[in-house]
């Protein structure tokens, strides 16, 4: 890829990673467009890797006190709510990392294309916004039960279909199950970061069989989607409780729009 594609794509990555705008859907337009070659896997891994830091970096202290909780429950019995959120963000994990260990690559060639990414975009958009208007929004982040982690879990799963968006189906099952949407945001980009390191892994040891690694694209599009990323994260929770989600709806919904139209158009 050229300088202009990297830094473009990396910027679109890192901002639609969290916000449940699917951002397979946003990498499909500038090649529908543009006529721009599939990113590669050095560009998918150093986007994986940005977004990893992002998080990493905006809960560093929900994060060790997850991590220092979880770890005295495994030794000692203790149970805290942080470490119950710990073993439930475990829990959430497993449905999706099953998925896609097998059936990951039947979806990446059979399910990767303009048709399902547009009505993947507008179809669960709707499911976005009908569980933001109809759920009561009264659980927080600590009264998660291992059957809610399970159900969010499992809806994390189905992200693996192109244009689901994983923070947006996710956001979208926290609702329904009544939580409020700065804990459902919350759980979900918290569940981001062990679903990011699975496949962030598998796609760095296929990295690591290549002759040649465009390291200059690596590091450029890690740093560029970290930066973006951190800001969507640190805007998204500030805004939410404010804007809701109908602002994403509409966004989903004619973005779908111009995907088909696009379709129609080839």
């Amino acid at each position: 890829m050229d300088i202009v594609q990297v830094i473009f794509l990396a910027i679109i990555q890192g901002l639609t990673e969290f916000l449940p705008i699917s951002s397979s859907a946003h990498l499909i337009l500038p090649a529908a467009i543009l006529g721009w070659d599939d990113q590669g896997l050095a560009f998918d891994v150093a986007v994986h890797v940005g977004s990893l830091i992002a998080v990493l970096l905006y809960f560093r202290q929900d994060i060790r006190e997850l991590v220092t909780c979880w770890s005295q429950s495994l030794v000692g019995g203790v149970q805290t709510p942080e470490s119950r959120l710990g073993w439930q963000i475990i829990l959430a994990t497993i449905p999706a990392g099953l998925v896609g260990l097998f059936l990951g690559d039947v979806i990446e060639q059979h399910l990767r294309s303009i048709a399902v990414i547009a009505a993947t975009t507008i179809i669960f958009g709707i499911l976005l916004g009908l569980s933001d208007w109809f759920s009561n929004r009264v659980k927080n982040l600590h009264q998660f039960t291992w059957k809610s982690a399970l159900f969010v879990g499992c809806a994390q799963a189905l992200a693996l279909i192109p244009g689901t968006s994983r923070s947006g189906i996710t956001i979208t099952a926290a609702l329904a199950l009544g939580f409020d949407r700065t804990s459902a945001a919350r759980f979900s980009f918290l569940l981001s970061i062990p679903i990011i390191v699975l496949s962030g892994s598998y796609k760095a040891v296929q990295l690591a069989q290549l002759n040649q690694v465009p390291w200059a694209e690596i590091a450029i599009g890690t740093v560029l989607s970290a930066i973006t990323a951190y800001l969507c994260i640190y805007l998204f929770l500030a805004w939410i409780n404010r804007i809701g989600m109908l602002p994403f709806v509409i966004y989903r919904l004619i973005l779908g729009g111009v995907l088909i139209a696009i379709l129609l158009n080839t």
